[in-house]
């Protein structure tokens, strides 16, 4: 599971190249393999499970279904991830890998070596299609395209600070309970600023449960602040006893934006085998 926690314009940076390198068609460089990879299955039967990156090109695994590993691996979202057999759902493994020592690895190389050492360790094998599915388009609310209470244009120069940390300058401070030039999610929340209406689309797109295509026509980044009720029998749902609306609703009534179900063709990625890991 992906730990949520405000992603300064640097780091950013990082994730929109992961992002890059990580589509399913992107190949797998050969040359890249970590030094030294364990896979162990959890047995523990605890519920908590981490995925992190590491300093120095290290991956630490803890308590993760291999869906879940590969969902991560490709920054994907759950329902982009098509077939496999049940034990890739329940299963749990735990995983340790250190790259090469002093080999300057980045973030998009290292999830390039995770899929290597899934096809080794697992024996992985999958492909990309696109699928025509359910969508939601994020669409303005209003027809005089009146923003709502939590949403406003960013005034922060995010392009002049990357220049700025480009030459070395240090980051600017910010505000601890605001992301700089970012997006910032937790249950129920999602915190951004300087952030394109397309990245925030796509961000909110696990808590709706199916991809959301940014159709508002919005140019620039935005600084937003979006409160919602999450609940295990869907979006649109929420629960009762909390005071906070559902997704759908807070979407209108915060951002003045609605969401709109479609249908739309969806990159997802197919697997066609795998097999359990032999530990070590």
């Amino acid at each position: 599971m992906k730990t949520h926690s405000a992603i300064p314009f640097v780091a950013a940076l990082l994730l929109a190249s992961r992002i890059a390198a990580q589509a399913p068609t992107a190949p797998v460089d050969p040359q890249l393999a970590f030094e030294v990879a364990s896979v162990k299955q959890n047995t523990t039967g605890a519920s908590a499970a981490s995925f992190g990156g590491q300093p120095g090109g290290r991956v630490a695994v803890v308590n993760n279904t291999l869906r879940n590993i590969i969902r991560n691996t490709w920054n994907l979202q759950n329902f982009q991830i098509v077939g496999g057999a049940d034990w890739i759902n329940n299963d749990r493994w735990d995983i340790t890998a250190k790259a090469p020592e002093g080999v300057p690895i980045q973030p998009a190389q290292v999830m390039q070596m995770m899929r290597g050492l899934l096809a080794d360790r697992f024996k992985l094998v999958v492909h990309n299609e696109t699928r025509d599915m359910p969508v939601y388009a994020l669409v303005l609310a209003r027809a005089d395209g009146k923003f709502g209470p939590q949403m406003r244009r960013s005034e922060t120069d995010c392009v002049a600070i990357a220049a700025a940390i480009k030459r070395g300058e240090p980051e600017p401070p910010r505000s601890p309970d605001s992301p700089l030039c970012g997006t910032r999610t937790g249950r129920g929340t999602v915190m951004t600023s300087g952030v394109m209406m397309a990245d925030f689309a796509r961000n909110l797109s696990n808590a709706a449960g199916r991809f959301i295509v940014d159709r508002t026509g919005l140019t620039g980044g935005f600084a937003l602040e979006l409160k919602f009720t999450p609940d295990p029998l869907g979006p649109n749902v929420g629960d009762p006893a909390s005071d906070l609306p559902s997704l759908f609703a807070a979407v209108q009534e915060q951002l003045g934006l609605k969401l709109e179900a479609q249908r739309a063709p969806v990159e997802v990625l197919v697997i066609d085998s795998a097999q359990r890991a032999v530990e070590n």
